[in-house]
C-alpha cells in the first residue's frame, strides 16, 4: 500500500517567512530589543500557557471569546492573549524579589482566536516595555515612553512619524463637565474617529442618549488643534471646573514640558485630544504613534498609564506606564505597503569558504578564523563542479567567496572574490578580513 501525501500548509492566521523576510523580521525584532535595552529595560519571558483562571481574572466578554482554553486532566489553561496581564500576575507573584521602579521588556508570541482577515493573524509578536512602580510612579516617567518610541523608530529606519499624546483624566474630566454619565462608552467612541469619520462618531454618541449640546460640547473640544504649547493654552482658557480635569490637564504639561528635554523633536510628538485608547485599564497618558506617509496603516506603537496593574492578584497598587508594538502586524504592514524592502541576502554568512582539491583542513582553520573575528561564513562540503559552488553563494546573496587550493596553502593566502563586482585577489587572510570589514 503506498503511503499517502499530505498536502503542506499552515492555519490561516499565522505568519510563516522565507529566509530573506525572516531575515529582515530579525534584524526589527533586534533593533528594537536593543532600544529597549539601551534605556535600561530588563528582559523577562512568561510561559505562553497560562491559568485560564489568571487570564480571566478581569472577566470574560471579548477575551474569553477569542482566547485559546483546552484542558489537560483537570488543569484549566489557555495561551496567553497579550504581555500585560502575564506581567501583572508575574510583579504579584514575584513582587518581593523585584526592585521597584521594575523597567522590563518582554519580546514574545501572543494568541488570540479573531476572525480571519488580511493583516490580522492569530499567533504574532508583541515588544511590550513598561514601568511598574511601587504605590506611586513619577509623571516624568510618562515623558520618557517617547523618547524611546522616537529612538526606536529612528532606528528601524523613520523619519517621518508622529506620537500622538493625550490624557484620560482630561477626557473624563471634560464629559463629567458637561454631564456625561457612561464616560468608558464615550472614550471607546472617540478612540473610532480615524475609521468612522466626525459624522459617524457623532450619531454613534447621539445614541447614547446624550443630549445635543453635550455632544456637540464634546466636538468641539476633541477638534481643538494647534502646536502643542497653544492647545494647552487653549485647554487652560476653557476654565473646566473640574478637579479630574485640571490633574489631567497639569499631567499633560509636564509631560510635554520634559519630553523637550528628551531630546524629541517638536514635530515628532503632538497633543491629539482623538487619542483615548479603547481599553478601560489606561488613566492617565495615552500614546500612538502614526507614520506620517503611510496613516492608513494605523497606530503602529501604542499604550499608556495604569493606576492599578495587579489589582486582581494583589492588594498591593502598582500603578504603570508602557508601550506595545506588535511586531507580526508591523511587518506585514511595511512589506505589504512596501516601505520596507528585504534584504536579498537569505542568509547571514558574509563569506563561503570553499576548499579546492579537497583542502578541508585548511578551509576549516580559515573559517574558524574569520568567526574569531565576528564575521559570519560557511564551508561548501559538498564534491561538486566549482561553478555550482558559486551559484550557490550568489542564490544565497553570499558578498564573498574564499577559495582555499594548493597554490594558497603554500603561500600562506587566501583567494577572495567579491560577488557584486566579480574583483578577486590573491591576499593574506588578515588582509581578506579588512577587505570584507570594508564592504
Amino acid at each position: 500500500m503506498s503511503k499517502q501525501i499530505v498536502k503542506p500548509s499552515i492555519l490561516p492566521g499565522f505568519m510563516e517567512l522565507l529566509p530573506s523576510d525572516q531575515i529582515l523580521f530579525n534584524w526589527m525584532m533586534d533593533t528594537i530589543r536593543k532600544n529597549y535595552e539601551k534605556f535600561g529595560f530588563i528582559p523577562i519571558d512568561t510561559p505562553i500557557i497560562e491559568k485560564s483562571e489568571i487570564l480571566l481574572a478581569k472577566g470574560g466578554g471579548d477575551t474569553e471569546k477569542q482566547i485559546y482554553r483546552f484542558t489537560k486532566g483537570e488543569t484549566d489553561m489557555s495561551l496567553r492573549f497579550d504581555l500585560t496581564v502575564p506581567l501583572a500576575r508575574y510583579v504579584a507573584q514575584h513582587f518581593s524579589d523585584l526592585t521597584f521602579p521594575f523597567r522590563r521588556y518582554h519580546i514574545g508570541k501572543v494568541y488570540r482566536g479573531e476572525r480571519n482577515q488580511k493583516g490580522r493573524f492569530r499567533e504574532f509578536y508583541q515588544c511590550d516595555i513598561d514601568i511598574i512602580g511601587n504605590g506611586n510612579l513619577n509623571i516624568i516617567n510618562d515623558a520618557e515612553i517617547p523618547s524611546i518610541i522616537y529612538q526606536t523608530f529612528r532606528d528601524l529606519g523613520f523619519s517621518s512619524f508622529t506620537i500622538h499624546i493625550n490624557n484620560r483624566k482630561v477626557l473624563n474630566g471634560f464629559f463629567e463637565a458637561v454631564g456625561v454619565e457612561d464616560k468608558a462608552m464615550v472614550l471607546r467612541t472617540i478612540d473610532k474617529i480615524d475609521k468612522m469619520g466626525l459624522e459617524a462618531v457623532k450619531e454613534e454618541l447621539l445614541n447614547l442618549t446624550i443630549s445635543n449640546d453635550s455632544v456637540d460640547s464634546i466636538l468641539k473640544f476633541i477638534q481643538i488643534k494647534g502646536n502643542n504649547d497653544s492647545v494647552v493654552e487653549s485647554l487652560k482658557a476653557l476654565n473646566v471646573d473640574n478637579e479630574t480635569f485640571r490633574e489631567g490637564l497639569e499631567e499633560l504639561s509636564k509631560v510635554v514640558h520634559y519630553i523637550r528635554y528628551f531630546n524629541v523633536p517638536e514635530e515628532n510628538f503632538s497633543i491629539d485630544l482623538t487619542i483615548a485608547r479603547g481599553l478601560d485599564y489606561y488613566t492617565g497618558t495615552v500614546y500612538e504613534t502614526i507614520l506620517n506617509d503611510y496613516p492608513s496603516i494605523g497606530s503602529v506603537c501604542s499604550g499608556g498609564r495604569y493606576d492599578n496593574l495587579a489589582e486582581y492578584y494583589t492588594s498591593q497598587k502598582l500603578p504603570g506606564v508602557g508601550i506595545s508594538i506588535g511586531l507580526t502586524r508591523l511587518f506585514y504592514q511595511l512589506r505589504e505597503a512596501a516601505i520596507i524592502d528585504t534584504n536579498k541576502a537569505s542568509t547571514p554568512s558574509q563569506v563561503l569558504v570553499i576548499p579546492l582539491e579537497n583542502h578541508l583542513d585548511y578551509a576549516i582553520k580559515t573559517a574558524s578564523s574569520l568567526r574569531e573575528r565576528d564575521i559570519p561564513c560557511e564551508i561548501y562540503f559538498d564534491d561538486v563542479k566549482i561553478a555550482k559552488k558559486f551559484t550557490y553563494a550568489d542564490k544565497l546573496s553570499i558578498p564573498f567567496v574564499i577559495s582555499i587550493g594548493e597554490n594558497e596553502i603554500n603561500t600562506n593566502t587566501v583567494s577572495i572574490k567579491d560577488m557584486s563586482t566579480g574583483e578577486q585577489c590573491q591576499v593574506k587572510l588578515e588582509e581578506a578580513m579588512d577587505i570584507i570589514s570594508r564592504k
